[in-house]
């Protein structure tokens, strides 16, 4: 190690010396060689340069991170890991520029003692040379200044980091300045300075403004902002949160309950559709008991509650803790990305099989992560798209085979009985001549209808006669009412009804046409109404990019134009009256046509109940051996 040092000491010596060879002065000698470091060291501070680029474009995911898993360091850990891959970065790489100046200074304070005349130390010697550590000082001032203007990473740091990494900074130059030779502060000075010039020439040649979305950044630091103070009052809220105490008892009361045999997971009210017929049945046919938890304090399922039904309410903070304890032999869920993020297999149960439930019939492969069926052992499918996207993605990636089973979907056969029921009680309502009701019930990811073209669509529309009814998304309503307040104020006295009540869904069932852009509710409308949709092509809700490294068409796709019509939003103004006169007129949407479509795409329709409960129950009879 002694060698190497004195190798790296003799060579800035030279270098230093050789420096003074063409001036005679080793102030102007000490300046030459700064400035030779830095232009030698320039691929580095290029690469720097870049890297705090990389940071920064990086920064609007990061914080997207932040905000969707806010307050789940483990969860947030695990997604910057895969980001940090994807972009092949290493957090890591900052750390080689600091050691490499360290290295350099180090090496610089020992030439500079055994070869120059710049020896004097300001504190011992004291006089004139004191200007040496203001110098530094002054220096280091004015090259934070810059950095925390221009710097691209340092510049989106917030006013504290900025302020403390001045202070620091100015600090230790003054206390170097005064204990370390004059050379050496002199060093420290010239390099400061020039670093300065060099960061100006390298924000000139690589301009971070192009390569970085900046408003994208400021409205992702927004949403990182929002969710800080939503989380803030929540977590006020959970302190005086009145079902505190129940589900503390919950979490011990399922923890001693014994024998479990089957676990359905909810994450939120409103869940339990996914699993009504399956369970319902399972009641129906045997006497096991189904152990429920939701999320959800205000569960409707409470009030379901008998000898064979057992409802919990544990919180998401504890669900993460209690997956991993699980012990039952079947655990039934809707939530996606088991493994993958908070929630996890068991580790004290190994051989429990996990069972994933659709919530739709919408693509897997599109819509959620890559990799969020991976860990499941059984996924019941929706239809045979479904399934064939799943089976091609375990074949083409060579994973491990999943039971798919051809199931249906409940959502779909409970809306079908809905509407028949329906229908019958209004007596005919569904059919009310000539006049005829067009439904815009658009989804509630960005660029939507409502944030896209609604004003455009309706001022056509409402040319038309139809009777005109916008549903939004109940998420939209919370977050944006006063947007579907102003709508209304400006198109109520136009006949438009804006509906925000979602206690019922006859407004869906009694439309003529749905009007949608990429919703999960056009398929389920389309195949219990067995009425077309009219799609707006607004950005598709794209979840996994990767999603076309599979042959099989995702359904969301495939289905749009066989259900309906499509139309662009730039076509909207011209296509959009002859798109709507055509589904409501043409045979090709028939109530046959539609039917014959629902067989093709759905298994079993109307006994997915059925299908469901006999798979869990055959599962529960084998491992029993009984």
């Amino acid at each position: 190690m002694g060698t190497i040092i004195d190798a790296v000491v003799n060579g800035l010596l030279w270098l230093i010396n050789l420096c003074y060879g063409f001036c005679g002065n080793y102030w102007i000698a000490i300046f030459i060689f700064t400035f030779m470091t830095k232009v030698i060291l320039l691929p580095l501070s290029v690469w720097v340069q870049k890297n705090s680029i990389k940071t920064v474009r990086m920064s609007p995911e990061m914080n997207h991170i932040k905000a969707a898993y806010f307050g789940n360091q483990e969860a947030i850990s695990e997604e910057q890991y895969k980001l940090f891959k994807r972009e092949k970065y290493s957090p890591f790489a900052d750390l080689i520029p600091l050691f490499v100046q360290l290295a350099l200074l180090m090496g610089v304070v020992e030439a500079v003692k055994r070869g120059t005349d710049l020896t004097d130390i300001p504190v011992q010697t004291g006089g004139i040379t004191l200007l040496i550590p203001l110098l530094a000082a002054l220096s280091a001032f004015f090259m934070c200044y810059v950095q925390n203007k221009a710097n691209v990473l340092q510049s989106e740091q917030g006013r504290v980091n900025q302020y403390g990494t001045m202070a620091f900074s100015v600090g230790l130059s003054l206390y170097l300045g005064f204990f370390v030779s004059i050379g050496v502060g002199f060093y420290w000075s010239c390099s400061n300075i020039l670093s300065v010039a060099q960061l100006v020439l390298l924000n000139i040649c690589i301009n971070p403004k192009n390569y970085i979305d900046y408003e994208a950044l400021e409205e992702s630091k927004e949403e990182l902002r929002k969710a800080k103070e939503f989380m803030s009052v929540k977590q006020k809220e959970d302190r005086s949160n009145p079902y505190r105490a129940k589900g503390k008892a919950d979490y011990k009361r399922f923890l001693k309950t014994q024998d479990k045999k089957i676990v359905f997971y909810s994450e939120k009210n409103g869940f339990y559709k996914y699993y009504k017929n399956i369970i319902e049945e399972i009641i129906r046919r045997t006497n096991i008991v189904i152990h429920y938890i939701t999320s959800d304090p205000e569960d409707e399922v409470f009030g379901l509650e008998s000898e064979q039904f057992q409802p919990y309410y544990i919180n998401e903070n504890r669900m993460i803790v209690l997956m991993m304890k699980m012990e039952t032999d079947i655990m039934v869920m809707t939530t996606p990305d088991l493994e993958n993020f908070q929630l996890k297999r068991s580790y004290v149960k190994k051989d429990i099989e996990y069972i994933y439930v659709p919530h739709d019939v919408n693509s897997s492969n599109l819509t959620f992560h890559k990799n969020a069926l991976d860990h499941f052992d059984t996924i019941f499918t929706s239809g045979p798209k479904n399934r064939d996207e799943i089976a091609e993605r375990e074949e083409k990636f060579e994973l491990p085979k999943k039971n798919l089973i051809a199931w249906g979907s409940s959502v779909i056969d409970n809306m079908t009985v809905s509407y028949e029921q329906m229908c019958a009680e209004e007596k005919g309502e569904a059919d009310r001549g000539n006049e005829k009701t067009v439904l815009i019930a658009p989804s509630w990811q960005a660029d939507n209808i409502l944030d896209s073209c609604i004003e455009q669509m309706l001022d056509r529309l409402t040319e038309t006669g139809h009777r005109i009814i916008v549903r939004p998304h109940p998420q939209y309503v919370r977050h944006f009412e006063a947007r579907i307040d102003a709508l209304a104020a400006k198109y109520e006295a136009r006949g438009v009804i804006f509906q925000k009540d979602f206690s019922s869904n006859k407004t869906v069932y009694m439309a003529d046409l749905l009007v949608t852009d990429w919703s999960s509710i056009a398929f389920e409308y389309a195949f219990s109404t067995l009425k077309p949709v009219l799609f707006i092509n607004t950005p598709m809700k794209i979840v996994n990019p990767d999603y076309r490294e599979l042959d099989t068409v995702p359904i969301d796709i495939e289905l749009r134009d066989k259900v309906g019509i499509s139309i662009a939003t730039e076509k909207l103004e011209e296509e959009i009256v002859p798109a709507v006169d055509r589904l409501l007129a043409d045979k090709q949407f028939s109530r046959d046509a539609m039917r014959k479509l629902k067989e093709e795409y759905i298994y079993h329709n109307g006994a997915s109940g059925k299908v469901g409960a006999k798979y869990i129950i055959d599962r529960l009879v084998m491992r029993s051996g009984s």
